[in-house]
């Protein structure tokens, strides 16, 4: 299974899409009918008709990633509902990918701790914090090292 950073996020297209389509044509995809930017960074996640193949478009910074699997028997458990796509996070597609069904769970309440909110520091703290750091570099050792002419 890939190992994502929490910033990643997951799109997945509810409708089937043309597997025949490569890189350019899910790119096409992801910005048309999803209204995403595939350069973002994010995965974007398509599934064909029969529901065996799944495509996964991934830009990494220097190129994408196109992820193909196809099942030998079965199908994968696409999400139905409203809408062109469904964001979803790291644990889901890892169990849309084992497949278990979406439709038929339900997540229990954990607790998540609350995000902190960044407090502006004032000119007073940004002041003693820029002159902390002058001290710490007049009072650091310096090595000057001489020559052998």
């Amino acid at each position: 299974m890939l190992s994502l950073p929490p910033s990643v996020r997951i799109y997945l297209a509810r409708e089937p899409a043309d597997m025949r389509k490569a890189i350019d044509g899910l790119s096409a995809l992801t910005r048309e009918v999803l209204a995403e930017d595939p350069l973002s960074g994010h995965l974007f996640v398509f599934c064909n008709r029969s529901g065996n193949r799944i495509k996964i478009l991934y830009w990494e910074g220097s190129g994408y990633w196109l992820l193909h699997k196809r099942l030998e028997k079965g199908r994968f458990p696409w999400p139905s509902g409203p809408g062109v796509k469904v964001r979803l996070d790291h644990a889901e597609l890892a169990a849309i990918l084992g497949g278990i069904e979406l439709d038929k769970t339900r997540r229990k309440r954990w607790y998540a701790r609350p995000a902190e909110k960044v407090r502006p520091r004032t000119n007073t703290e940004a002041t003693s914090i820029v002159q902390a750091a002058a001290w710490e570099r007049r009072a650091a050792p310096t090595s000057r090292g001489r020559s052998n002419d």
